[in-house]
Formats: structure tokens, C-alpha cells, sequence
């Protein structure tokens, strides 16, 4: 096998094939480094790389491992992009603002720790929005990440540079971090795989606030469900530093199996979630048309609402938001100098967190137990849920957010990525499947969701149907 082929194979395949010692973590290094070579000055998505020859020489340290016997585990030799708002050892973290510091980590985030004991080679970091904030991948730091499909288009985001590095080869499997669909959005906007775990699957940072911050979560991205799932069983796991986290175990990395029976299995079709929510021409008609996937493999769909107030949703979301944003930036408020070198949208956040009491966060609360309450009830009729990734189809990437949807102005930077948040207030497991191509040949994807912790029947649900509607075949033209 030539060099030009190893990024064309599944993460799953790559594995295998390092275990077995029939490609060497060295030429893994050398095809990644390659691929990144040729298409990262037009992309854009891998920054803060590390030297060729440092990155090399841990590669053969691998294999020398593996000559020995010792294998770390399912991720031995992979060549690793850390998304740009988690910490890596010996790297900085930029988070994509000027305003971070440029002296490397010292520690690894926890999620990343489990990558790296599991093999991974960290060669540099995954580009991001300024504070991950809007899904659009651009900052003042490292510039704008281009769609894998269309490069003058928007990459998604916040994990927009680990979409498109996916999608282009340049990496096996990427992590990502998703409070506003920053796993699935991208995911959906470069024709890859980005799973939102239950709420707690994946502890977060045991040196940040340990108790409000419910809303975003680490995760994984894949070009296959299973690698997807793979990575997830790497990057999950309770720990006592983190006391929201779940203690239900995943089975091992390479012990991890998705074929299932799907005959039968009930699908609520939720489209808009609301009939008032703007959805741009044909995203709904995508997602009709992979219902006739579900239901050629077996599955029942039907029609169904999230019987909640779109109004109390999106007023639990603008204010439980800003409680967590305003808490973290919060205090760049006090320096003028400071807070003007901030993104407006950020600087919006943060002013919007100076009016939050306690009252309305109670209610934002209980909008949001409403909203989980709605779900359960849904759940009782239906084995999961279904609903697009995206309100538009990848936009303009010289544009900072969609100032419209379907005609409807945008009132927020955020609004246009609306139909993602019931799921992230209920804390559901999360998979964007694809959902094909539209005018133009821009991605779209579909959030597949069940009941909380049914991550593994999410993932053995997307794994048959993604394996049915054949979109993982369609390459990006740059790789043809």
C-alpha cells in the first residue's frame, strides 16, 4: 500500500493494520504529514503543526513500541489534531483569540490524556472560532477554515477545522466539542460523522467549574460511524474529579461492535422540531428523502413535534448560555482595552450575562426540564428522534453568520443554528448522519437522537443507515 492510500482508509482499518505491523506508524506520520502538505495552505485546517521531523521520530518510537509488544491501544500511531479550544501538552492553546497566551500547555485536558495514553501522536491543533463562539471557523489569530467541498463556503463550527481535516484525509479520527451543534454542524456542513454524547459521557476539564457547565461537551468525529464510536470509547469514562460524569462503561476501543438488528425500530421525524422555525429550501426535502433509507433497512417513521414552546426553548438557551460564556470571559469586561479586542459576538455574551438573576436562570432551568420532559415523552412512542443538523446549507465563509434564514431575519449570531438546541438542553445523545448533497453540491446533514445514555443504540442506528445511503462514498473534489 502506497503512502497516497493510507488517508483513505477508515480509522478502523488503519488500527488494525499498525497492530498487525503491516504499516508502520511511521508511514501514517508521513501520508498525514503529506496530506496536510498539499491541501492545509487552501484549507486551512490544521494549525499550530509541530516540526516534520520531531513528529517523525515519535512515529518510529511507536513502532519500535510495537516491535517490543507494547501496544497503547486503539489509537497507536494515529497522527492527532487537538480542537484549538482544548488543552495539549507542549502546544498553546489560542482558543482563536489574540487575547490568549502563546505559552504552551502544560497539561493535556482530560479527554485529550485518553487519546494520547491510547497512542495518539499529537502533531498540532484543529482551527476554531474565537472562544468557539458562532459556527463559522474564522478568528484573527490563524484566518478563516474552508469547507472540505466547497472552499468558499463556511466549514461549520466550532469544530470546523477537525471537519475538514477529516473529510480531506489529513487526520484518521478528530476530537471536537459541542454546546451549540459544534459536532454535528460541521460534521453535517463537510459530509462526515460527529456525535454529541449524553450528558456526561465525556468528563470535561476537572480544573474548570464543575456543576453549571451542562450545556457543552468533548466528543468525537469520524469519516465512519465506527470510527466515531471508537474514538467515544476512548475519550469516555467517569471521573472522580468530575462528579456529573457517568459511570456507565463503554465497551473497549477494539472490543466494540455496531451491527444490529434495526428491523422495526420507531423513528420520529421531528423536521423543523417547530412549524414556525425557518429552515432554507431543500433541507427538509433532504431529510425526506433519507427517511426512505431508514425505512429500506427496516425502520418505522412517522411524523411527530417536540411538544414544548419553541419560545421557552430558545429563552432557556439565550440565558443559560450566557450565564456560562459571561462566567468565562466575564472578566474582560473590566478592562475597556481588553474587551474591545473581542469578537462583537463575544462581547454581546458577556454584556447579556450583566442582566441575568437568579429568577430568570430558575426559569431558564425550568424551561429546560420542560424541554427534557417533552423528549421523554416522545421517547414513549419513539425509539429515536430525527430533525436536521442545520437551518442553511453551507454559507458564504467570508460571512461571520447568516443574517437571514429562509427569509426570516436573524435577530442573534446564533439564531440560524436554533434547531440544534433542544437536544443539547436535554442532554440527549447526538449523531449527524449525512443527509446528502443540495443545490450546488453543498452537505447537509440529520441529528439522530435517543433517550439519554442510549449513545450505543444512536451509534448501531446511524452505523446501518449510514452504511445504506452510500454518502460516505462522495469525496471531496480536492482529493479527485
Amino acid at each position: 500500500m502506497s503512502l497516497a492510500d493510507l488517508p483513505e482508509l477508515t480509522a478502523t482499518e488503519l488500527s488494525q493494520l499498525i497492530a498487525a505491523r503491516e504499516v508502520s506508524c511511521r508511514e501514517a506520520m508521513q501520508a498525514s504529514l503529506a496530506r496536510i502538505e498539499a491541501l492545509n495552505p487552501r484549507f486551512n485546517a490544521i494549525v499550530s503543526l509541530r516540526e516534520p521531523e520531531a513528529l517523525l521520530a515519535e512515529a518510529s518510537e511507536r513502532d519500535a513500541e510495537l516491535a517490543r509488544g507494547e501496544r497503547r491501544g486503539w489509537m497507536h500511531g494515529f497522527p492527532l489534531a487537538v480542537k484549538d479550544l482544548s488543552h495539549a501538552a507542549g502546544l498553546p492553546t489560542s482558543m482563536g483569540s489574540p487575547l490568549s497566551p502563546r505559552s504552551p500547555a502544560r497539561t493535556d485536558s482530560l479527554h485529550v490524556a485518553r487519546m494520547r495514553e491510547s497512542g495518539a501522536i499529537v502533531i498540532g491543533k484543529t482551527n476554531t472560532p474565537e472562544f468557539g463562539l458562532g459556527s463559522n471557523t474564522y478568528n484573527t489569530v490563524f484566518g478563516i477554515t474552508r469547507n472540505a467541498h466547497a472552499p468558499d463556503r463556511s466549514a461549520g463550527g466550532s469544530s470546523g477545522g477537525a471537519a475538514v481535516a477529516l473529510a480531506l484525509g489529513m487526520l484518521p479520527v478528530a476530537d471536537g466539542s459541542d454546546m451549540m451543534g459544534s459536532l454535528r454542524n460541521p460534521a453535517a456542513f463537510n459530509n462526515v460523522i460527529g456525535m454529541r454524547p449524553s450528558r456526561g459521557r465525556v468528563p470535561g476539564d476537572p480544573e474548570q467549574e464543575l456543576f453549571f457547565q451542562q450545556l457543552g461537551t468533548e466528543g468525537p468525529m469520524g469519516r465512519t460511524v465506527e470510527d466515531t464510536a471508537r474514538l467515544l470509547a476512548v475519550q469516555a469514562g467517569f471521573d472522580t474529579r468530575v462528579p456529573l460524569s457517568s459511570q456507565q462503561a463503554l465497551p473497549a476501543p477494539d472490543a466494540l461492535r455496531l451491527d444490529s438488528k434495526v428491523e422495526g425500530l420507531r423513528i420520529g421525524w421531528l423536521s423543523s422540531i417547530w412549524p414556525d422555525l425557518p429552515l432554507a429550501a431543500g433541507i427538509r426535502e433532504l431529510g425526506e428523502r433519507a427517511l426512505d433509507t431508514f425505512r429500506a433497512i427496516g425502520c418505522e417513521v412517522e411524523p411527530c413535534t417536540l411538544d414544548v414552546p419553541r419560545e421557552h426553548n430558545w429563552s432557556a438557551w439565550l440565558r443559560l448560555r450566557q450565564l456560562l460564556v459571561g462566567g468565562k470571559l466575564g472578566a474582560y469586561l473590566s478592562d475597556p482595552k481588553l474587551f474591545a479586542q473581542l469578537k462583537p459576538e463575544a462581547q454581546w455574551e458577556i454584556e447579556q450575562s450583566r442582566h441575568l438573576d437568579a429568577a430568570s436562570l430558575y426559569q431558564a432551568s425550568v424551561y429546560r426540564s420542560n424541554v427534557y420532559r417533552a423528549f421523554l415523552r416522545l421517547f414513549e412512542r419513539f425509539d429515536f428522534v430525527l430533525a436536521p443538523s442545520a437551518q442553511v446549507f453551507p454559507f458564504d465563509a467570508e460571512l461571520h453568520w447568516p443574517a437571514e434564514v429562509a427569509g426570516v431575519p436573524s435577530d442573534t449570531y446564533h439564531r440560524w443554528m436554533e434547531i440544534v438546541t433542544p437536544f443539547t438542553l436535554a442532554g440527549l445523545p447526538t449523531l449527524n448522519v449525512r443527509a446528502g448533497f443540495g443545490e450546488g453540491g453543498l452537505p447537509m446533514g440529520l441529528q439522530l437522537a435517543g433517550p439519554i445514555h442510549a449513545d450505543l443504540d444512536v451509534l448501531r442506528l446511524g452505523h446501518a443507515y449510514d452504511q445504506a445511503c452510500g454518502w460516505g462514498a462522495r469525496r471531496p473534489a480536492a482529493l479527485d
